[in-house]
């Protein structure tokens, strides 16, 4: 996969929005690998801002739907890891600022 394919799946990505914190998925440094295979299939490997959240499922199918808009894309995997573990760290610096981090 090109740096071209991987920019437009992560630009696809800012538009999920973390539901509890109003800041896209990327921004919140949750998305940690995009990958696409030859026939279409994307794979995000990604965490949760806590294990037990409970809006995971609808962020998941948030993914699906975004990178489905890429013609490019025929099938969605989301992976979810818990390690490394996600930290207010990950955020990037406009999200941040958005939520007042410091």
């Amino acid at each position: 996969m090109d740096q071209d394919m991987k920019d437009s799946m992560l630009g696809a990505l800012e538009n999920v929005i973390d539901p509890e914190l109003g800041i896209d998925i990327v921004n919140l440094g949750l998305v940690y690998d995009v990958d696409l295979d030859d026939e279409g299939v994307a794979t995000v490997t990604m965490t949760l801002t806590s294990m037990g959240c409970p809006l995971g499922p609808v962020i998941v199918d948030q993914v699906n739907t975004a990178l489905g808009e890429l013609p490019e894309v025929k099938n969605t995997n989301v992976n979810i890891v818990w390690n490394p573990p996600w930290s207010k760290d990950k955020m990037s610096r406009y999200a941040k600022m958005a939520l007042g981090v410091r």
